[in-house]
Formats: C-alpha cells, structure tokens, sequence
C-alpha cells in the first residue's frame, strides 16, 4: 500500500500480511524527499501491525518506510515471525522494520522485533520517539551471517543517521535472546551521532541465561556495560545520552 503526498489521511486498523513473494515495501507514506505535509493537518498512522511469517511464509524488505514529513505514528507492531510457519533464517526474510525520512515525525509506541537488519532507521530532523520495545532477531546462524560492517558484529535495534538532528528518544529498550546455541553479539543496541540528539532511558536486557548466548555489548555508541549471562534478566540503563 502507498500514501500519496496529501495531507490529513488517517489510517489506522489494519494488519499487513506479507506474501510469499518479497515486498520491497508494505506500506509507503508519502514520496521520499518531497517534503510535502501540513502540520496542521498531519497524516497519521493508527494501530498498524506487520507480520512477515508465521501465519504464512512471507518475505519483506521494509515493513513501513514513512517519507512525508509531519506523520504521527501511534501503535506500530512490525513483526518478523520467530515461531509459526514460514520461519526461519533464510525463510521469512526481513531487514528492517521502520524507515523514517520525514521530517518531524513523531512516534509513539514502536514495536519492532525480530528483523535481520537495522530494525529501525530514522533520517528525518527534528523526529521524536516516546516508548520503543524491541528484541533482537532469535535466529542468526552464525556471527558472520550477522555483521553489519566487517568490524561491526550484530545490527543496532535503533539507528539515527547524521541526517537526523534533533532527535529526541525516549523510553526505549532492546533485548537479546539469540538461541541458535552459538555465540551472537550486537556492538551496540542503539546507534547515533555523538551530538545533536537526546536519548532519555535507553536500556538493554539480556532474556534467558539457559536459553541465550552472545549480548549487546552496549547501549549507545559504546555506552553502557555489556548485556549478557552473568546479568541476565537486568536492565542496563542510561539515563541520558549524550551526557549532559
């Protein structure tokens, strides 16, 4: 589904099935770059859920990429499946759940989880986002399937490009279950530029020392201590970022 550049659409209700054949998108608002919007008469999206797998095999290469600026965003689940039919690495493939390039967009209450790449990418200035759940993907096979440089292991849940100035986060947390029995580690959960940005409670949590192997070695760009076994179940928190 796409969104033309018009102002004033509400959409809210809907739960978008992804198909055996790959989406490059599911939902597009708005055209990227086009800088089109009313911010007294936003878009908004309202209760929209994705699912890639687990009712039925399905593969998406974005779940929501939003391009208009001023959109409201409030109640979003997009779900890569980690149980149910279709599921697997190589199977219900996704890389990322939200893309913001809008400018000043406002989300609240993101729930993203499970996708094989950056789960959320934000490019627009002057965004906010107040309350964000996330887990990891359970599934990496191996920690060279899951790179996101050639030094970097593992994808940030949260990723603010330099574009974004003005980003405000807050009350956001990452969690790790990685449960192929083998090592997996994310450099960090949340990943931005060291200034021009607010974090506000940012945390991470390791889910399940049976269970679970590898972490988060940080929180934010290197801040934070590791999220691993021996603080299972214990949310590693900063309370600001940059620090003040």
């Amino acid at each position: 589904m796409s969104i033309a550049d018009v102002v004033g659409v509400k959409l809210a209700g809907l739960l978008f099935d992804a198909g055996t054949v790959n989406s490059p998108v599911l939902l597009q608002v708005g055209t990227k770059n086009s800088h089109k919007s009313d911010s007294a008469d936003p878009t908004s999206i309202q209760d929209v859920f994705f699912r890639i797998g687990g009712a039925t095999p399905g593969q998406a290469t974005t779940s929501l990429q939003v391009d208009s600026d001023n959109v409201i965003i409030d109640d979003i689940w997009a779900w890569r499946a980690d149980h149910g039919n279709g599921v697997g690495w190589t199977s219900n493939t996704a890389d990322t759940g939200v893309i913001v390039n809008g400018d000043d967009v406002k989300a609240y209450g993101l729930f993203v989880e499970h996708f094989q790449k950056f789960e959320v990418i934000w490019n627009g200035r002057d965004g906010e986002d107040v309350f964000f759940q996330n887990e990891m993907p359970y599934d990496p096979p191996s920690q060279s399937a899951w790179m996101s440089s050639p030094t970097t292991p593992g994808y940030a849940a949260f990723l603010v490009k330099p574009r974004a100035k003005g980003f405000q986060g807050w009350g956001m947390g990452s969690y790790s279950f990685f449960n192929q029995g083998v090592p997996i580690f994310a450099a960090q959960a949340f990943e931005s530029p060291a200034s021009g940005v607010d974090f506000h409670n940012v945390f991470t949590i390791f889910l399940d020392k049976v269970h679970g192997s590898g972490g988060i070695n940080s929180v934010i760009n290197g801040v934070g201590v590791p999220s691993v076994a021996g603080n299972a179940d214990t949310p590693i928190d900063v309370n600001q970022y940059p620090s003040p």
